[in-house]
């Protein structure tokens, strides 16, 4: 048992979970780390004296028996998501947008409601969502990620009024070009195209939108920060950015 604030991490494996998780425990919150590579998270629980715990947002019986594990939360962070494929509309395959609004929409809808009851116990609870710039606006060969992250956004900022009133806070994080394994994942497992995507640019990293994310849960309880956009200083938006040569 411990008497710090649990925090509840999902997609926590990797990325910017994994850095959100170190974050957060050194900013005095025990951390609850939830991803299917489970073994990873317990890697990194290890590290900061948290919890590792299995979690498949896109499985309902893993989010009821993962919320069952954690009857302690006072925020979470839906970081659980990722796009496939970048293709035009046209072409566009159904089975990767089917994954991408089971994953980023369906997941985080599912989490929350299963932690909501805990985060509203809680009396000072806190959602933090990590969207994307890609909630913000289209650019082409993107309408499938584009689509969910804005149905992700629309799903968190429409719980800001629903809640308004309960002692809850809700602070949504929009990146911009993070190097993880996001671009690994789009492009399903394609290191050359992976790397083309940060090429002659300095990316942000894990650690930085980690970074702004301890900082927002760390404000006092009633200071709302409602958006937070985090890009490169070389980014300008999804479809424009500076190149080095």
């Amino acid at each position: 048992m411990t008497d710090r604030p649990t925090a509840v991490v999902t997609g926590a494996s990797s990325g910017i979970g994994a850095a959100t998780a170190r974050a957060l425990a050194a900013a005095g919150f025990h951390v609850v780390l939830g991803a299917r590579r489970v073994d990873r998270c317990a890697e990194i629980a290890a590290e900061i004296e948290g919890t590792a715990l299995r979690l498949d947002v896109t499985d309902i019986d893993s989010v009821t028996a993962f919320a069952a594990a954690v009857p302690d939360c006072r925020l979470l962070v839906n970081n659980a998501g990722g796009a496939k494929g970048l293709e035009p509309v046209i072409e566009a395959d159904e089975d990767d947008w089917r994954w991408m609004y089971e994953t980023n929409v369906i997941g985080s809808l599912r989490v929350t409601k299963a932690l909501m009851p805990a985060l509203l116990a809680s009396g000072d609870g806190h959602i933090i969502t990590v969207t994307s710039i890609a909630a913000l606006e289209p650019y082409d060969n993107g309408a499938g990620y584009t689509g969910a992250k804005h149905a992700q956004a629309m799903l968190h900022r429409t719980l800001r009024g629903e809640l308004l009133g309960q002692p809850v806070r809700l602070t949504e994080i929009l990146p911009g070009l993070v190097e993880t394994e996001f671009s690994l994942v789009r492009f399903e497992g394609d290191q050359q195209r992976a790397d083309a995507v940060y090429r002659g640019i300095t990316p942000l990293t894990g650690e930085d939108v980690a970074d702004v994310i301890a900082f927002a849960a760390t404000r006092p309880s009633n200071v709302n920060l409602d958006q937070i956009v985090i890009k490169p200083r070389a980014q300008y938006n999804a479809s424009r950015a500076h190149r080095e040569p």
